[in-house]
């Protein structure tokens, strides 16, 4: 991760998009054709941190990705992980920014036509809208926009993709 102090971006359409967990979380600034940071940290350093990056890149819009039931029990890491949200959301809203939430089904219907998609399906589709594999990850020496992405990193830049796809009308 670079230090966004010393590359301060500001875009009629940047897109801030978090990931929460309940321990650690990601976030994707998302300029609606290129990923301009990410980041993946321990919640009590993100919270720290959140209005500086939020300061710094001036995002239109900031996402959060939001927990729903589905009637299946869930464990004491989903209550974390909506605790955290909720200190997300109110930390965005403390700096000046409404924040708002998105589901995951919402994101899958939106890059894979089904809420059925799985991890995988999404991250593919992604992949696919920015050329394909060799295009969009590339390699070391001749890296994609896509390049260094990975893990939860995929699920943030999903959210923000599609948070900014609906925004700015490309549905």
């Amino acid at each position: 991760m670079h230090d966004p102090s010393k590359d301060p971006v500001s875009d009629h359409t940047m897109t801030f998009a978090i990931d929460p967990g309940n321990t650690q979380s990601q976030f994707v600034v998302f300029n609606g054709a290129l990923v301009v940071d990410r980041g993946f940290l321990p919640n009590v350093l993100f919270i720290k941190e959140l209005p500086t990056w939020l300061n710094i890149y001036k995002p239109r819009w900031v996402v959060i990705e939001g927990i729903a039931s589905y009637g299946m029990s869930v464990g004491a890491e989903v209550f974390e992980t909506c605790i955290w949200i909720g200190r997300f959301y109110q930390k965005c809203s403390d700096s000046g920014f409404v924040p708002e939430i998105m589901l995951r089904r919402e994101v899958k219907l939106h890059l894979c036509g089904t809420t059925k998609a799985k991890d995988g399906n999404v991250r593919q589709a992604i992949i696919d809208r920015f050329g394909g594999k060799d295009a969009a990850i590339g390699r070391k020496a001749t890296p994609g926009v896509l390049y260094g992405i990975t893990s939860h990193a995929w699920a943030a830049l999903a959210l923000a993709i599609t948070f900014t796809d609906k925004k700015t009308g490309r549905v």
